[in-house]
C-alpha cells in the first residue's frame, strides 16, 4: 500500500460502528495538551462521510507536521462537521487537568451540527469529578489509531493547539513557546527558573520550580 494512502481500516471501523449501533451521525472527539506546563488544552470534534478519503491519516502524533497542516485543511473541508474548542490554563488550575480535557472534548461536541447520535472519545475516560462526556458515547482506548473521525479529531486538536502555541510564542517571545510548545522540557524549565511564570502558565503544574 502507498503511504499517502488513507489505512482503509480505519474508515472501515467506523463504518462498522455505525452498523452495530444503527446510527448514521458518527462523531471522535480527542483532545491535544494535557501534559503541557502552559497554555490551553484543545479538544476537536470531527462528523466525516462514510466514503471519505483522506490521504496520511492517522494518530496526529504518527503524522508528520507538514501532513498534519494539509490533513487540518482537508478535513475541515470534507467533514459533515468539526468544532475546535479549548478550556484556558486558569480554568485547568481550577478544574485539574482530567476534568479539563472532559470539559474541553465536551465543548467540541457541543459545536457540531448536526449533533452526533454518538460520540467516539479517544481513551478510557469519560468523565472528572466535575465535568463529564454527557453526548452518548462509547470510549475507545488509542482510538486514533482506530477510528477515522477520532484521528480526524486528534489532528485538528494538535494543529489548533500548535497554532495557539505560536501566537502565544509571539506574546511571550522570552520563553520559546515555539520550541517546546509549553511540555515540561529541559529548555522550558531552565526559561522558567530564569523569567518565572508568565499568565498562561498553569499554576497547578510548576510544582517542581
Amino acid at each position: 500500500m502507498s503511504e499517502c494512502v488513507q489505512p482503509v481500516d480505519l474508515v472501515a471501523w467506523d463504518d462498522a460502528v455505525r452498523s452495530q449501533n444503527q446510527i448514521e451521525i458518527l462523531a471522535g472527539v480527542d483532545e491535544a495538551g494535557a501534559g503541557p506546563l502552559a497554555g490551553r488544552v484543545y479538544a476537536a470534534a470531527v462528523i466525516l462521510p462514510p466514503d471519505i478519503q483522506l490521504p496520511y491519516l492517522n494518530d496526529s502524533k504518527k503524522v508528520t507536521p507538514r501532513r498534519r497542516e494539509l490533513l487540518f485543511d482537508l478535513i475541515r473541508e470534507q467533514a459533515v462537521s468539526w468544532s475546535v474548542a479549548w478550556v484556558e490554563a486558569e480554568e485547568i488550575d481550577q478544574l485539574d487537568i482530567l476534568n479539563s480535557r472532559m470539559l474541553a472534548m465536551q465543548r467540541a461536541i457541543d459545536g457540531l451540527n448536526p449533533a452526533p447520535q454518538l460520540v467516539l472519545v479517544d481513551g478510557n475516560r469519560d468523565h472528572g469529578s466535575r465535568c463529564a462526556i454527557t453526548t452518548p458515547h462509547q470510549t475507545v482506548v488509542k482510538g486514533d489509531a482506530h477510528s477515522a473521525c477520532i484521528a480526524a479529531a486528534s489532528i485538528l486538536a494538535k494543529v489548533s493547539r500548535d497554532r495557539y502555541m505560536e501566537e502565544m510564542a509571539k506574546a511571550y517571545p522570552q520563553y520559546a513557546f515555539d520550541k517546546h510548545k509549553g511540555y515540561p522540557t529541559k529548555l522550558h524549565y531552565e526559561l522558567l527558573r530564569e523569567y518565572g511564570p508568565c499568565p498562561i502558565h498553569r499554576r497547578s503544574f510548576l510544582k517542581k520550580l
